[in-house]
C-alpha cells in the first residue's frame, strides 16, 4: 500500500475525536465557534493518527475560500446541456456573495477516473462541495470525505438519509405535465423518461405513470427512455413512432429531449400540436425559440444551485445533521402542448 493510500483521512480523525467530520473539518480549518473540549479532542485525534504532519500546513492557512462544483457527466455533455451552466450561475453568484470562489470539477463515467477527484476534494483544496449530474450506477465514494457536501437532486441508491441535498418535485410536476394531455383529450400518451439511475428520471417517470394509471391508462410500449440530451430524444422520438403510430402526445422528461423529439416529429411529418403535442420538463430559455415554442414544466435551476450553496454555507458554518429541501415545479404553457 502506498504512502498516499494508507494516510489517515478526516473522517478517521473525526472517529477518533467522536465528533462528526463537520466538526473535525471546523476545527482544521480554524472556525471559531467550537467548544475548547472539542477542540482539543480533535487536536489529539489528529496528533495520534499523524494527521497534522500531512495537514499542517492547510491547518496555519484556514479556509481555502473554495468550493468545488463537482459535475459527474463527460465534458462535451456539461457544455451541451445548459441545465449544468445555470446551476453554476446560480452558485457561483451566491458563493461571490460571501467572498468565496467556485472550482469547477469534472467526473467522467468510468471507475478510473472518480480517485482523483475524490483525492483532490479529500486534499485540502477546498472548504466543501455541491454535486450534480449524480448517477446510481458509479456513486462517487464520498462517505469518507471530510468536507461538507450537498447535492442537487436527491441521491441514488437509497443513500439519502446520509447526505445533504436540494432537490425538487419531480413527480408533482411530471404528473401535472401528463394529465394536461388527459384533460385535452390526448388518448394515446406517451413519455421519452430520464435515465432510471438518477433519481430525476426515476421520479418523472413515476409522476407520469400515476398520471395514466388514475386516468386508466397505461400501455409499456408508450415509454422509451433517453439520456436527457437532444440526440437521445430524438431517436427515442423515431422508436416511438415506429412502435406506436397513434401516439398523440409526448412527455419528454426534459426540455433537451423534448427538442429532440420536435425535430423528429418534423421529419416524420407530424404536426405540434396537430397531431402530437409535446412537453417538456425544465424550463430552459430555448424552450421559448423552438418551433412551436415548448410547454415545460419549469424547475427553479438557478435557485437550485443558490440553495445549495446556502445549506452548504450553513454546513460550513456549524449547523449539524443533513439538510434537505424540495423545490415546487411550475407548468408554462406555450404553443407545442
Amino acid at each position: 500500500m502506498s504512502f498516499a493510500e494508507s494516510r489517515p483521512t478526516l473522517a478517521d480523525v473525526a472517529r477518533v475525536a467522536g465528533v462528526s467530520t463537520a466538526t473535525a473539518s471546523r476545527v482544521l480549518n480554524g472556525f471559531p465557534r467550537v467548544r475548547p473540549q472539542t477542540r482539543e479532542q480533535v487536536e489529539s485525534a489528529m496528533a495520534a493518527l499523524g494527521y497534522a504532519r500531512h495537514r499542517a500546513a492547510r491547518a496555519l492557512a484556514g479556509p481555502t475560500g473554495s468550493v468545488a462544483l463537482v459535475v459527474c457527466e463527460e465534458v462535451p455533455r456539461l457544455f451541451a446541456d445548459p441545465y449544468f451552466a445555470r446551476v453554476a450561475a446560480g452558485a457561483g453568484r451566491a458563493l461571490t456573495g460571501v467572498g468565496l470562489q467556485l472550482v469547477l470539477l469534472t467526473v467522467p463515467a468510468t471507475e478510473d477516473y472518480q480517485a482523483p477527484v475524490v483525492r483532490y476534494l479529500d486534499g485540502g483544496h477546498v472548504d466543501g462541495a455541491l454535486v450534480i449530474g449524480m448517477h446510481g450506477r458509479r456513486p462517487l465514494d464520498l462517505g469518507r470525505l471530510g468536507i461538507p457536501v450537498v447535492f442537487g437532486g436527491r441521491p441514488a441508491c437509497g443513500r439519502e438519509g446520509r447526505f445533504s441535498y436540494v432537490d425538487v418535485d419531480n413527480r408533482g410536476g411530471s404528473r401535472r405535465a401528463t394529465q394536461r394531455f388527459l384533460d385535452a383529450g390526448r388518448h394515446t400518451v406517451a413519455t421519452i423518461a430520464g435515465p432510471q439511475d438518477m433519481t430525476a428520471g426515476v421520479d418523472r417517470l413515476l409522476g407520469y405513470r400515476q398520471a395514466v394509471s388514475d386516468a386508466g391508462h397505461g400501455d409499456r410500449g408508450l415509454v422509451v427512455f433517453g439520456d436527457f440530451g437532444q440526440a437521445s430524444g430524438e431517436h427515442a422520438t423515431a422508436r416511438l413512432l415506429d412502435r406506436r403510430p397513434n401516439v398523440d402526445a409526448i412527455f419528454a422528461a426534459s426540455d433537451m429531449m423534448a427538442i429532440g423529439a420536435l425535430r423528429a416529429l418534423r421529419r416524420a411529418g407530424r404536426r405540434v400540436p396537430g397531431d402530437v403535442a409535446v412537453i417538456g420538463f425544465d424550463g430552459l430559455p430555448i424552450g421559448r425559440r423552438t418551433d412551436p415554442p415548448l410547454t415545460t414544466v419549469r424547475q427553479p435551476i438557478e435557485e437550485m444551485g443558490a440553495r445549495m450553496t446556502g445549506e452548504l454555507l450553513a454546513m460550513l458554518g456549524g449547523s449539524a445533521g443533513p439538510r434537505r429541501a424540495v423545490l415546487d415545479t411550475e407548468l408554462v404553457a406555450r404553443t407545442s402542448g
